[in-house]
């Protein structure tokens, strides 16, 4: 697992081991992890076999330059998985490649409009292009947000009012979300189905879609309303459908709105 370091990298460790399930060999560019390395540092270090890449590192800001980062990873998390002898890699991309829409499935255009999605479409592109010929299959994950590393998660620690946009309906952003616990679920029934199996692309999200002042009130703050700007996106909801196909025995994520109350 690479960036196990990071934000959503901690949060899937900790469910996985809740979830008495194998730890996996750890990378990241900060202490504490089995391996520590990054790009920047040298050549790729000697990596322990391995059947599974999950490539959970990323860079989620920054200016072009810097978010372009997301493909020299997905480069390096290939030549990760051929020293390791690897069958797959599971790439963490991201819903902001698709821009605005309800319902969003995996063959909808994709029409980012931030630089983080721009980048992540980028990062997916570079990976289609990766040779088919190396016995190594690559799955680019769309994640929705994450309860615990999305945008409202310092807001929230604060303490203060949440500042939230409002859109013409009087209501707040309306976006997918899947918990550290079920991303951490789907990465392991990844690992586990015959890499043949494995789509290039695939959406993971919990239902239904939520609005984003219902899990601020629920995890106990106040809202603090201003107009939604121009290019403020109302609404990216996720289409899970090839998710559940894939693994029809996966759990559900329950009351994900009760999982935003718990969150510390």
């Amino acid at each position: 697992m690479t960036g196990a370091n990071g934000q959503v990298g901690r949060l899937v460790l900790r469910a996985l081991v809740d979830m008495d399930a194998p730890r996996p060999v750890t990378l990241s560019r900060r202490s504490g992890a089995d391996i520590v390395w990054t790009p920047d540092t040298g050549p790729c270090p000697p990596m322990p076999d391995c059947d599974a890449v999950l490539a959970l590192w990323g860079v989620t800001s920054g200016d072009d330059a810097a978010l372009a980062r997301n493909s020299d990873l997905a480069r390096q998390a290939r030549r990760i998985a051929l020293a390791a002898g690897a069958s797959r890699v599971i790439h963490l991309s991201s819903a902001a490649v698709y821009g605005a829409g309800l319902g969003l499935r995996e063959s909808d255009p994709a029409r980012p409009v931030s630089a983080y999605g721009r980048a992540k479409l980028a990062m997916e592109r570079t990976i289609a292009a990766f040779p088919r010929r190396e016995g190594l299959c690559h799955c680019c994950l769309r994640v929705a947000n994450v309860l615990g590393a999305d945008s409202l998660t310092p807001a929230l620690a604060s303490g203060a009012p949440v500042v939230l946009d409002r859109f013409g309906d009087g209501r707040g952003p309306l976006r997918s979300y899947v918990s550290p616990a079920s991303l951490a679920r789907v990465l392991l029934a990844l690992t586990r189905l015959p890499a043949s199996r494995l789509p290039p692309l695939l959406n993971v999200a919990s239902a239904p879609a939520l609005r984003m002042e219902t899990l601020v009130r629920a995890a106990g703050r106040e809202v603090a309303w201003r107009p939604a700007p121009d290019g403020a996106l109302a609404a990216v909801t996720l289409d899970a459908s090839a998710l559940n196909a894939l693994m029809p025995a996966l759990p559900s994520d329950g009351d994900v709105v009760a999982l935003a109350g718990s969150q510390p």
